[in-house]
């Protein structure tokens, strides 16, 4: 799997309501223990706290859902991208890999 297709499977997970489903796809994007941090979150570990997170996040989003915008550079096993989510918000985020999963998303809102 190409690191956009990874990135855009990553991105599907936010924008999934099903929790069932979700989890899923962090099963088969993420790995067990990843972490993932951004301005509202200091270090989500696992699939449970990110799909909790990401679950009251949605209750707020309505129907907006999350694009990738540019793979601006991959490198060694990292790589860096802008999102959207609907035209209300932007922000870049930072994934690390270990293998062909993410361990690590850092993100930013713009």
């Amino acid at each position: 799997m190409s690191t956009n297709d990874l990135i855009l499977k990553y991105l599907d997970i936010w924008n999934e309501r099903d929790g069932a489903a979700r989890e899923a796809l962090m099963t088969s994007v993420l790995t067990d223990d990843s972490l993932y941090s951004d301005p509202d979150h200091a270090g989500l570990h696992g699939h449970a706290e990110l799909s909790k997170a990401i679950g009251t996040a949605q209750q707020n989003f309505g129907d907006l859902r999350f694009t990738l915008d540019t793979l601006i550079s991959t490198h060694h096993d990292r790589a860096l991208f802008t999102w959207r989510l609907g035209t209300v918000a932007t922000g870049y985020d930072v994934v690390e890999f270990s293998g062909d999963r993410i361990s690590s998303i850092i993100g930013f809102f713009a």
